[in-house]
């Protein structure tokens, strides 16, 4: 079996390649992809099946998509419809600020071919939520729940990152938000996919907004592939046998799958190179990581931005280059 992790080789259709040659492989079609590789995609799935999302407009001239937002005012959000690795989204507090993101897409073509299209969306009040289901291309399995903070600074300060730390549980999501978004999104994405003829198999992570006028949620976003860094919290919970858990999905037989978690709570925090997100030094050599992580069973270092160098020596070669996790009864804070 093959887990593919990153979101491009999917896109690009490596699990087309690898089921053509019989390989049983946890992660979707490039077709079925689209729902994190075009967000218009993404957007006209979710009118045809009704899913709640964001009201929006897709753009592919300059002029128009600035109209549009003279017309709607601020705050408005601008993204790039392909992969921008994260950085294709700008919520624009200002009209100034959604005119530049327009131009910067459009006509400068910051993102190249991802960023020829833009989704130009409402601004939704209210609180972040991610949710997970493992899909198997008719049955989803909703996993734990886990929230990460993307600010670079403690005290959610500074640009965004890929993520600097994680929790699971996530208090937002309680039983009834779950089966609210299984019903209302995760489900009906699944049975449209399939009707689209495009069964999805791999991991759904939705990007949720729980709005603050009504508390329901809404859906901002696909990714379809396990979040970093929320996958290390969930990993550390998770006491079902993930590999024969994801031989399940492969197979079509989620239905037959309960899984069993850890009561107790699982966090980590990111460490990263100096000047991350923006640039950093490469090469910084690593010292008592195998020592740290023998302070406590309950203690995993997972790696990211790191390689051997000539010398035998771990050195940092990434922005995000360490994530120090741990489980516990509670949640009292970060040092």
């Amino acid at each position: 079996m093959v887990v593919v992790g990153p979101e491009a080789p999917l896109v690009a259709g490596l699990a087309n390649d690898l089921v053509k040659v019989g390989i049983p492989t946890f992660g979707p079609s490039s077709e079925a992809a689209a729902l994190e590789g075009s967000k218009d995609f993404m957007k006209k799935l979710c009118d045809k099946y009704n899913i709640p999302t964001a009201k929006y407009h897709t753009f592919t001239d300059a002029v128009e998509a600035k109209k549009y937002v003279k017309n709607e005012g601020a705050p408005i959000v601008v993204k790039a419809d392909g992969l921008a690795a994260g950085k294709g989204v700008v919520v624009a507090m200002t009209l100034d600020e959604a005119l530049e993101a327009i131009d910067s897409m459009l006509v400068e073509g910051s993102f190249g071919s991802a960023g020829s299209r833009v989704i130009i969306e409402e601004f939704l009040e209210g609180e972040e939520a991610s949710f997970f289901a493992l899909v198997d291309g008719e049955n989803a399995l909703p996993l734990e729940s886990a929230q990460d903070h993307k600010r670079v600074g403690d005290g959610d300060v500074g640009p965004n990152t890929g993520g600097m730390g994680a929790y699971s549980p996530a208090p937002i999501v309680t039983d009834e938000l779950k089966r609210i978004v299984m019903e209302s999104i995760i489900i009906p994405t699944v049975k449209g996919m399939a009707a689209e003829g495009c069964k999805f198999v791999g991991v759904l992570y939705a990007g949720l907004m729980i709005e603050k006028k009504s508390g329901l949620p809404k859906l901002i976003e696909y990714n379809v592939r396990f979040g970093d860094p929320e996958c290390q919290v969930l990993m550390m919970r998770l006491e079902s046998d993930l590999a024969q858990v994801l031989l399940s999905a492969c197979k079509g037989e989620l239905s037959n799958v309960s899984l069993t978690w850890s009561p107790e709570m699982a966090m980590v925090v990111v460490m990263a190179s100096q000047g991350y997100p923006g640039s950093y030094k490469k090469g910084t050599v690593i010292k008592n990581v195998d020592k740290a992580e023998r302070v406590s069973p309950a203690v995993k270092i997972f790696h990211a931005g790191t390689a051997v160098d000539g010398d035998g020596n771990l050195v940092a070669v990434g922005g995000r280059v360490l994530g120090f996790t741990a489980k516990g009864v509670t949640l009292v804070g970060e040092h």
